[in-house]
Formats: C-alpha cells, structure tokens, sequence
C-alpha cells in the first residue's frame, strides 16, 4: 500500500538554483550530424565489460552485435551506426581519471543503415521471461546513471515478486532536463515501456513519480497512463536529492530499505523513465541501446539543449554542435554538478551513463577558500541519509578511516548536499569521496593479502600431504624390503 510522505516528513536535501530554463522549454535536437569516427567502451554498465567478437576491418549495420555480455551482471553493446570497424584497443576514458579503457572504434559510412530486426506483433504475449532476455539482448541499463543492467533487476523483481515498480522522473540534479523533455515529447511510449516492464515482472502496480516543477512533463505522463489503472503519476516535492532511490521509495511507499539491502527484498524496484523508453524501443522495434538524449548547458555554452546523440560521440564535437565556447569552461562535468564527474577534457565519448555534460563557467562554481567550521550543524540538516558529515571528514583529516565508517561512511551517497550548504566551504563530499575510496583499496589489498595468505597455508598443507605420503611410501617400501630379507634368510636356513 502507498504511503506518501508530507514534504517535513522528508529526510535533509537541499532546494538548490536549477538552471533548467534554457534546455526544458525547447524540443529535443535530433538532426546531430553523425560523426566520422564512434569510440565504443565495452564497459558501460555495472559488472563485466562486454566481450568483443567483430575484427578488426569487419564492416557492420547500425545495431549489429559489437560485443557480448559477460556473466550475470553484463550487458551486450551494439553499433550505433553503420560502418567499419578501424580498431579495437585503449582509449581515454570519460572519467575523471581520463585513463585508458578497451574501446570499439568505428568509421561511419553516412548510411546510418540498420540491420534487420525482428518486429513483434504484440509483445505482450511474450513470457516474462522472454521480455527478460530481449531486455538483456538489447543492452539496455539504468539509464538515470547507476548503469545497472536492466535486465538483471527485472529478473530480480521478479523472482522477489515485488508489488511495486517505481518510475523515477524526478530528474532533482540542476541544469539536467533531458527526461523532462522525454516525458513530454513521448509520454506514450514511456508508458508502454512501464507496461512492458510490469509484464516481465508480473506485476500489477506501477508509480511513475514527478517532480513538481515539471508541469508539463506530469501532464503529459498522466494523460498518457489514464487508460492504465494500474499505473499512477504522482508529483512529489522539488527538492534535491529527490531522484536518490531510497529517498523515492520512502516517500512514495512508506518503506526504508534497510542498510545492505536491496529495494527488491521489500517488495519494491525503481527504474528511470529513460530505462523504459528503451524498453519500448527494443520490445516494439527490436532496436537495442544506440543513442541518448544529453543535456548540454553551462555558462560556457551559446546554444544549450537537449540533443539526442549516437554513442560514442565524442564531448568535442558534441561541444562544437553547441557552440561552446572552450577556453570559457572552469569546470567540465559529465552528469550534474551535484554528483557528476570532473572530465580533465573534451577528447572523451559519450556513454550510456551520459544525461548531461555541463561548461560551467567560474561564475558558476562555488566562490571561497576553505574556513575554520562555526558548528551550524547545516551540513547535518541536509544530509539525506541522517549521517553527521564534520565529524566523518574530522575522522578522515587524521587518518581514522575505521571511525569514518563506524559514522556510517559507506552509507554515504555523494550527493554533496553538505559542501553546497557549507557556510565555510569545507569540501565534505570530497574527504568521503577520497575516504570510500582508500577504503575500498585497504579492503582489496586486506583481501588479497588473505587469499595470498590461503594460497601459500593450501601449498603449505599441500606439501606436507606428498611429503607424508613420501614418507609413508618408503616406510612402506623399508618394511617391504625387511620383510623380503627375512623370508630369504629363512629360506636360506632351512637349506
């Protein structure tokens, strides 16, 4: 049963400047020229990278099978477009690291010709488990920026027989307004994938959960869902971090996900509305994960929009479509300027992942050296998962990584709610950021010091077995040869 939370009920966040203006009130762009070259990553989702099995100087058709999922926890990548594959090899990353990962490159041939794709009449008379694999062929993950194959959570509800399927179309990060406009442009089919999804689950509810400064989009979402009874949209308060999973749950449900726990084990998954016009795409049209609608805005951009692009499009010629000005750009983000990424520059693709791409501008970032903190207990307020974030980084200035995380580190979601609040501009979300991930290292090298460990105590026991079994044989073989002198002395007594 729904529970619907009143906004004080809400857990900390922060009503943060949205910068939304100049992207949500104009259509999507959709005559991106196709590039010359898509640089492909097989790792663009949670779990093993994709495996590849064209060649190199193979030609291949817009949604041809690239590489093949890997495992439980994989997803398959496919040709954005048609053309011929020039190299498979280590190419920069979109991350802030920029180091090199294995990437699919392909020269378009300006046909953009798909393969032939098998159509189904009625999807809805497929099995649950059929809808399953199509998503799973398709390549299709989390497309709000967790990545995690979407199939595997589907199977997931499924045999958890959840009664709930939230769709979230909160969207809270600044600046991102690409679902807003998917919501208002294709409302049907958004449903139609909700429905689809539902049927690969079997379940019967679905909440498709708003944001309320998106009028138009909740309009147009629940115009579309009012032949379905199944399916509710509801609006829910503008504040960030809304879009955060267990934020969502609790208050559209009434449930908290217990730490360690999936939202499945209490009956209920979210997917982003992105996710399901991506399922409507592949179970209709059988065209599996090729493109994505971006944000591009930032003080640094002339033209700011939403544009739908191949993946693989690198930043730089995205950033030229819009007319960015490079030498402006104090900041450039992948996704929002709450949670996303720093890139150190523009020579890196697009990914699934890929919502939004910020030129922010030094106007735009937070002004200010770091000060002494004055005890306002702000950085408490906001916090959405209830943790007290000074004395966490207190914590992590000395070292004390344990204490850190005894102060409930790992439940920390990096929404960076506490340094946007900071009257005296400690960067919080920084020390955690730094801290998850030296704990995250000690705990890999703890474990690999332990299976080092197991493997030499295994070799250990190991060489003790053949050396026992050694010294068993040539007992045996001393009583052997004792024995065989004693009945030859016998035998020569007895002559």
């Amino acid at each position: 049963m729904l529970g619907f939370f009143t906004q004080s009920a809400i857990r900390g966040g922060i009503h943060a400047e949205q910068h939304k203006i100049e992207t949500c009130a104009a259509p999507i762009v959709r005559n991106f020229p196709l590039p010359k070259k898509l640089y492909i990553p097989l790792q663009q989702h949670v779990g093993k990278p994709a495996e590849p099995i064209i060649k190199v100087g193979e030609n291949v058709l817009k949604g041809q099978l690239l590489a093949y999922s890997q495992g439980m926890v994989s997803a398959p990548v496919h040709a954005p477009s048609s053309g011929i594959i020039l190299d498979v090899n280590d190419y920069p990353a979109p991350h802030p690291s920029a180091l090199p990962i294995r990437m699919i490159v392909l020269e378009t041939d300006n046909k953009d010709e798909w393969i032939t794709a098998a159509q189904i009449e009625d999807p809805f008379l497929l099995t649950p488990e059929d809808i399953i694999l199509r998503v799973g062929a398709a390549g299709i993950v989390g497309l709000g920026g967790a990545t995690f194959p979407t199939a595997v959570k589907l199977n997931m509800g499924r045999e958890n027989q959840i009664d709930t399927l939230i769709i979230n179309g909160a969207e809270c990060e600044p600046y991102l307004s690409c679902d807003d406009r998917l919501m208002q442009e294709h409302a049907a089919m958004i449903i139609d994938g909700v429905r689809l999804m539902l049927h690969g689950m079997n379940t019967e509810n679905a909440v498709i959960a708003i944001e309320d400064n998106k009028l138009l989009a909740f309009h147009a979402m629940q115009s579309a869902a009012t032949p379905f009874s199944s399916i509710k949209v509801i609006q829910i308060p503008t504040r960030y971090p809304m879009g955060w999973d267990r934020q969502l749950i609790r208050y559209v449900t009434g449930k908290e996900v217990p730490v360690g726990s999936r939202s499945s084990e209490i009956g209920v998954t979210i997917h982003n509305v992105g996710t399901a016009y991506s399922v409507h795409n592949a179970l209709r049209f059988g065209h599996p994960l090729l493109s994505r609608v971006i944000t591009v805005a930032g003080g640094a951009v002339k033209r700011p929009m939403n544009v739908e692009v191949p993946i693989g499009t690198l930043i730089s010629e995205l950033f030229e479509f819009c007319e960015v000005s490079v030498n402006d750009i104090a900041r450039l983000v992948m996704g929002g300027p709450m949670m996303g990424d720093s890139l150190p520059h523009t020579s890196v693709p697009t990914v699934k992942a890929t919502s939004g791409l910020l030129a922010l501008t030094q106007n735009e970032l937070k002004d200010g050296d770091e000060q002494p903190c004055i005890r306002c207990a702000s950085c408490i307020s906001v916090c959405p998962a209830g943790l007290r974030p000074l004395d966490m980084a207190n914590n992590i200035r000395i070292n004390q990584l344990d204490a850190a995380v005894d102060l409930g580190l790992k439940d920390c979601i990096s929404c960076g709610c506490c340094s946007y609040i900071c009257p005296s501009n400690i960067p919080l979300v920084q020390y955690f950021k730094y801290a998850s991930g030296e704990v995250i290292a000690r705990q890999q090298a703890q474990h690999k010091s332990e299976q080092t460990k197991r493997l030499i105590e295994s070799r250990n026991e190991r060489m003790e077995r053949i050396a026992q079994q050694q010294r068993e044989e040539e007992q045996a073989r001393l009583a052997a040869k004792a024995e065989r002198e004693r009945l030859k002395a016998e035998q020569e007594a007895l002559l």
